[in-house]
């Protein structure tokens, strides 16, 4: 009784002793609370350490995740890079069009009869 006039903020010294069986029960309703406030705490602390635990493996999934991303796209820039190489040293569109006329004219020298062959235009160079 003291105990719980303590916990109460109360004067234990002006209580009066009890009898045994009042005492008993009263002791007996403490221990039960104790022995409940004790599982309380410890579940709120076991839910505590999941809640941080799993909050600390997403955190590493998205640290994982967001490492991939940067790593695809440094890969990405490099492959890009690499084609806008490969478009500038590529012929441009003038020069293709001059290539087909050329392979046109082979052709039609090849393919003419020897006799029918066009005569060549004079270049001056």
């Amino acid at each position: 009784m003291r105990t719980k006039m303590r916990i109460m903020g109360l004067d234990a010294e002006t209580v009066k002793p009890l009898n045994e069986a009042a005492a008993a029960e009263l002791g007996a309703e403490l221990l039960g609370e104790a022995t409940i406030f004790v599982v309380g705490g410890g579940c709120l602390m076991l839910e505590y350490w999941r809640q941080k635990r799993q909050h600390r493996r997403k955190k590493r999934q998205q640290h994982v995740a967001w490492d991939a991303m940067q790593d695809e796209v440094g890969r990405l820039a490099l492959a890009l890079e690499a084609l806008q190489v490969q478009v500038q040293v590529a012929p441009q569109r003038c020069d293709l069009e001059e290539l087909r006329k050329q392979i046109e004219e082979v052709r039609a020298q090849l393919c003419a009869p020897e006799g029918d062959a066009p005569e060549e235009e004079p270049t001056t160079e």
